[in-house]
């Protein structure tokens, strides 16, 4: 009888086919699962898309800060920088690095820098050109009323401005280092109240002190970033001014060139960006011209006049008859400043308004912070921010010197720029008197943000 037979052997080989079976099932299923685990991986690491992931990376500490806005900017007095538009890179993912004291802990990620048109240019690791500092030990030089008096209008213009200008509210790069835009309004409200003690008290103030400074402020030394010169790590500081000139208040042979205001009623429309400033020049607002009626002029000067007007953005006028007033530049024509065209060939023309003081960064005309010189910086407004409190560092005759201010204006040059600030060096008769002035001033500076701990 053959074994296959065999009623034992039958159940033997029975049960031996069932589990064989029941082991070659479970491996299928488990090889199926982790195939379709594999599978699936990709599409969860998807579901945060490469914006989002910028977005949560840089804009961590609030949401409400956004990195764009559309509203135009109206105070930029001077030239746009021009670079094209890189593909975004991926953000740092090195976000997290300890540091020995908690109060100046970093997070390095990559910021997204813009420009005057809030379009991204492109984007920077705030770790390599932010760092915690201390100051050297040399008296910090500052003029205390108008420090007070430029911090005190910078405060209040974050207080009444901060709904209809949500520009002043950006992070900023100093966020890679986790300071918020309440450590900036902390900052202005501690050091208006210091400057007014000291005041009160008919003292030098403590803010002259760098060893009251490094006591009571973060020091983040800030080094120049600069993608047209890479060796560069000192900031670029140049200077601008107001001149005073002659003008009048009707044409003559000597002041033929308007200086002219929009009208409130003709704004709508934006007529006036359909018009380069030789337009302008060759007479359209003038009677017999195409737009006559819809500017009105607030002066005539000289053609010269008029270029350093727009170039510093504000003019003090000394009238023939013997008045003087200030003038500021209100609305451009939304056409860019281009860098290596002389300025009487630029397109770009701005329009006035009569002021009562030097004026700077402001969303509108009669919004704009009175500015003292000395103590006022232009600088980057987008990407730096408004109220950040500067301190420069150089070297004059052998000896260190620290020279404190802060930034309260802005300008075409600076948006974006994170190699450069424009120092308001004062009001100038002419040219000559203003190169003498800056000659004593430095070219190139370390420089610190301040930062109340």
């Amino acid at each position: 009888m053959s074994i296959l037979f065999s009623p034992k052997i039958r159940l033997l080989l029975g049960i031996a086919t069932l589990s064989f079976v029941g082991i070659a099932s479970s491996s299928i299923y488990n090889n199926y699962s982790q195939a379709k685990q594999l599978e699936q991986k990709p599409q969860d690491d998807k579901n945060l898309s490469f914006p989002q992931q910028v977005t949560a990376n840089t804009f961590q500490t609030s949401t409400s800060q956004a990195a764009t806005y559309n509203a135009p900017l109206s105070a930029n007095l001077w030239q746009k920088t021009g670079t094209t538009q890189p593909e975004i890179s991926s953000p740092n993912r090195n976000q997290h690095q300890p540091n020995s004291n908690p109060q100046l802990a970093t997070t390095s990620i990559t910021y997204p820098i813009i420009d005057e048109w809030r379009k991204y240019k492109f984007s920077v690791n705030g770790d390599q050109i932010l760092a915690p500092s201390q100051l050297p030990t040399a008296k910090v030089n500052v003029n205390q009323s108008d420090l007070l008096t430029v911090l005190v209008n910078t405060r209040q213009y974050f207080q009444e401005h901060a709904s209809d200008d949500p520009d002043i509210l950006r992070p900023g790069l100093l966020s890679t280092q986790k300071v918020t835009t309440a450590d900036i309004l902390k900052t202005l409200d501690f050091m208006i109240t210091v400057l007014r003690e000291d005041i009160a008290k008919n003292r030098i103030t403590r803010l002259q002190n760098p060893n009251f400074i490094n006591q009571n402020f973060r020091v983040i030394k800030w080094t120049a970033y600069n993608p047209e010169n890479q060796v560069q790590k000192q900031l670029r500081i140049t200077k601008y001014a107001v001149f005073t000139h002659p003008g009048a208040k009707k044409r003559t042979a000597t002041f033929n060139t308007p200086i002219y205001s929009l009208k409130d009623n003709n704004i709508a429309d934006k007529f006036y960006t359909r018009y380069t400033k030789q337009d302008v020049l060759s007479g359209i607002y003038e009677p017999g011209g195409k737009e006559f009626g819809k500017v009105e002029p607030l002066a005539y000067l000289t053609r010269n006049g008029l270029e350093e007007a727009l170039m510093q953005g504000t003019i003090l006028i000394n009238f023939t008859d013997g008045s003087r007033a200030f003038f500021n530049v209100d609305r451009n024509n939304g056409m860019s400043y281009i860098r290596g065209v002389k300025p009487t060939a630029q397109k770009r023309y701005w329009y006035f308004r009569q002021v009562d003081a030097i004026k700077g960064y402001g969303h509108k005309i009669d919004a704009k912070i009175s500015i003292k010189p000395g103590v006022t910086f232009a600088g980057d407004v987008l990407n730096i921010g408004l109220g950040r409190i500067v301190l420069l560092e150089h070297t004059q005759g052998g000896r260190k010197q620290l020279q404190m201010g802060v930034i309260a204006d802005t300008g075409g040059a600076f948006l974006p720029n994170l190699y450069q600030l424009d120092f308001l060096s004062g009001i100038f008769p002419n040219q000559n008197s203003f190169r003498q002035y800056i000659r004593q001033l430095p070219e190139y500076a370390t420089a610190y943000f301040l930062v109340k701990k």
